[in-house]
Parts: C-alpha cells; sequence; structure tokens
C-alpha cells in the first residue's frame, strides 16, 4: 500500500450523496439534511478546500412531484421523472449555498462526454474554471437524454470519473450505512466495520456484494468498484454515514468514521485515466501467456502475434478488453484494426500484416500509449 494520505491533507474533494439520503427514503426532498450537508460543505470552502458536489436524487424527486411510488421501469418515464425533478434539486442546492454567499453550477454529463477525448477534456476545463472561480459544481447524470446503452449506470461511478476528470485528492461517498463491513449489518448484528483497506482489494467485493434500494441504482458494491476506479487517479476514498451528525467536518479532522480505501499505486498519466473510465466496450481479445507477461512486466505494445481469440463487432479506435489464457481481465484499450481484420492478423507477426490485409496501418493491435493495464 502506498503511503496513506490522510483526508485532512486533501485540498480538492469530490463528495456524493445519494438518494436516500437526498429524498428521506422516498418522501420528499429532506430539506433539513441538504441543510445540514451544504453547512459542512461552506465550512469545508472557508478552510480552504476545493468542492464539487455530485449529487443523486432528481429522479426520486420527480417521482414525489409526480405523485408516483413506485421507480418506473420505462426509460422515457425515468427521464421525464428526471427532467422534473431536476428543478427542485438544484433549487434546493442554490438557494442553500446562496445564504452562505457561494455559487453553484448545474453540470449535466453522459458517458458519451467523458467517452469522447476532445468532450472530456472540455468537461475538465470546465469543472476547474468553475472551481477557480469559486463555484461549487453540481453534478449529475443527464438522466434526461441518456440511454442504457450509454449511462454510467448509478452515480458511485460518475463521482469516481469527475475525481478521475480533476484529479481530485478526496472522494467521499455519503450513504446510509456507516461505512463498509464484513457483511451486510441489516442482517447481521455481528457486522463488523472495515475501517481501512486498499482500493481494488478483491475481497472487498465479495463483502459488498448486495443491490441498492428501491430509489438508487448503486448500493455497497459500486462504491467499491468506484473506490478502485477513483485511485487510478491517486484519490482516497471514504464510504460514510450521511446521516451522522457533521460528518464531513469529522472526516476533515481525520476521525476514524466511515471506511477509507486507499489508491495502491501512483496515479496513472492523465490519458491512461480516460482510458481505465471507458465503459462503453466493444470487443474482447485474449491473449497467451507470453503476451499477458510482456503487458504486465514490460508495458509493451500488444502484438497480433500475442492474440489467440477475437470477440465482437469493433472498428479502429473502439475500446476492447484484453483477457489472460484464463479469461480474467488484463487490459484495456483502443484498437488499431476492426474485428474483421483483427481475425485474420491474430497470431501472426506484424511484417505479415500488409500480406493478409493488404495494407498496414500499425505493426501493433493497441499501441501502448493507447493501453492500460486493468489486473
Amino acid at each position: 500500500m502506498s503511503e496513506k494520505l490522510k483526508p485532512g491533507q486533501c485540498r480538492r474533494w469530490v463528495v456524493k450523496i445519494g438518494s436516500s439520503l437526498l429524498t428521506n427514503d422516498g418522501r420528499g426532498l429532506d430539506t433539513d439534511a441538504i441543510e445540514g450537508w451544504v453547512e459542512q460543505m461552506t465550512a469545508l470552502k472557508k478552510a480552504g478546500v476545493e468542492l464539487l458536489l455530485v449529487s443523486s436524487g432528481a429522479v426520486a424527486e420527480g417521482m414525489t412531484r409526480l405523485g408516483w411510488t413506485q421507480r418506473p421501469h420505462a426509460l422515457y418515464e425515468l427521464q421525464a421523472a428526471a427532467a422534473v425533478g431536476q428543478m427542485g434539486l438544484i433549487q434546493a442546492y442554490e438557494s442553500r449555498f446562496q445564504r452562505y454567499g457561494l455559487h453553484t453550477a448545474q453540470v449535466l454529463l453522459t458517458h458519451d462526454d467523458l467517452a469522447d477525448r476532445q468532450r472530456y477534456l472540455n468537461a475538465r476545463s470546465t469543472l476547474l474554471s468553475l472551481l477557480k472561480l469559486n463555484v461549487i459544481p453540481v453534478v449529475n447524470e443527464n438522466d434526461t437524454v441518456t440511454t442504457d446503452e450509454i449511462r454510467f449506470g448509478d452515480n458511485d461511478t460518475l463521482a469516481a470519473l469527475v475525481a478521475n476528470l480533476v484529479e481530485a485528492d478526496l472522494l467521499v461517498l455519503l450513504t446510509d450505512q456507516a461505512g463498509l463491513f464484513d457483511s451486510d449489518p441489516r442482517a447481521n448484528p455481528d457486522a463488523a466495520r472495515v475501517p481501512e483497506a486498499q482500493a481494488g482489494d478483491p475481497a472487498l467485493e465479495s463483502m459488498a456484494a448486495g443491490s441498492g434500494g428501491a430509489l438508487g441504482r448503486g448500493g455497497m458494491l459500486t462504491k467499491v468498484r468506484a473506490a478502485a476506479l477513483a485511485a487510478r487517479s491517486g484519490t482516497l476514498t471514504v464510504i460514510a454515514g450521511g446521516t451522522e451528525p457533521d460528518i464531513l467536518q469529522r472526516i476533515a479532522a481525520d476521525e476514524t468514521v466511515g471506511t477509507r480505501l486507499y489508491p495502491a499505486s501512483v496515479p496513472l498519466a492523465a490519458r491512461k485515466q480516460w482510458l481505465a473510465g471507458q465503459l462503453q466496450v466493444k470487443g474482447h481479445l485474449t491473449v497467451d501467456a507470453g503476451a499477458m507477461e510482456v503487458l504486465r512486466s514490460a508495458g509493451r505494445s500488444l502484438l497480433p502475434v500475442g492474440v489467440t481469440r477475437v470477440e465482437g463487432q469493433f472498428e479502429r479506435g473502439d475500446l476492447v478488453v484484453c483477457h489472460g489464457p484464463k479469461g480474467n481481465e488484463i487490459a484495456r484499450g483502443l484498437v488499431n484494426y476492426n474485428a474483421a481484420e483483427s481475425r485474420k492478423i491474430i497470431g501472426q507477426p506484424s511484417r505479415q500484416i500488409e500480406e493478409l490485409l493488404g495494407y498496414v496501418d500499425e505493426p501493433e493491435l493497441i499501441h501502448r500509449d493507447n493501453l492500460v493495464l486493468t489486473g
């Protein structure tokens, strides 16, 4: 484990608040709770912390305004609820932060905004500009226009990607639990809180396995995975109970609350962070043991000769996942040849590419600059 960064040393925070906390389990926006979090975030700002807020609650608030008691399944109904609820959600934050002389900015993102490199850089520049202007960005997924194929899936993942985007020091995931436990505390009264661990440790997923509530799309498992994603930019994650008194101040004071998940390695370069955060996988490559060792130990490009299997339909420049001989994911990258071309050249030396395809663009199937190790 790398040298441990304490929350009190962190200058740039991403704070994520979930639907069940914000809406008092579906009974409408909990204005008293929002007032408390805003007061705490204002204190952090006065202490010199740069703050970004990732807020769930738009769909849940929309459901309340529309009188719906069950989360709809139809995408168009979810989008309608999000459009209605976003109004009340942002109004709640804006009016309360204004009492303390602070401005907020609504930032709605889709996965396409982060999948396209130019849009990713534009989003980063906008968020960093807002921080320089002493404005608090309030970030949410753009549920009104997104589709199942391009959605983040939950705001824990979105918060982790925002942490990558702005290279945050700390990601705080506020939840209705006091942290990560070694088993479900709702079912096991003897469950013990995990005070700290290494982000990405496979054992954490088995502890966190379960589903989210009726309102949200996340759960403890998504928080553990979000911490692993945030760790790629060197971000420390704290999972903590959002209803605990002065929870943000206690985190800033380095109290042993919640669960701290530490990054294990040196932060990835910005382009590698972008690659690691991509969710739209278009294909899969299986590599042999020799290629797996070269990728892991030597940081080399992936050549066609080391690939044994191609799955999926993809085009040049699409994201593909590389698997080892046993099926475990080891890397992700942007491929230089489409699926049909890749199937023709796998297992062959690069000097044969032109003979097999009639042309050659690159000797590598995936260049090392477009490849990031994930396992």
